[in-house]
């Protein structure tokens, strides 16, 4: 009994598959290589994503701090506190 009729595989893709020479086998290992490849690949890719998003709002943050110690400073100077 050949895998592709264990499987259930049309008789076209089947003979798709023997012409190039994959076996059933071999066929599902890199279908199962393939899948980790792209998982591995769509995770570092958000893990990238959402440090470049954590450094934006640090700087944004930054820079809200600074211009509100700016305004601080000019309310103190016209006010003669300084």
């Amino acid at each position: 009994m050949d895998l592709w009729e264990k499987f259930g595989m049309s008789e076209g893709i089947a003979e798709l598959w023997q012409e190039l020479g994959i076996s059933a086998g071999t066929a599902i290992i890199v279908l199962i290589a393939l899948y980790f490849v792209i998982k591995w690949a769509v995770k570092n890719g958000m893990m990238e994503a959402y440090k470049k998003i954590e450094e934006k709002r640090g700087r944004d943050n930054l820079k809200a701090d600074k211009t509100v110690s700016d305004l601080e400073t000019e309310n103190e100077d016209i006010n003669g506190k300084a």
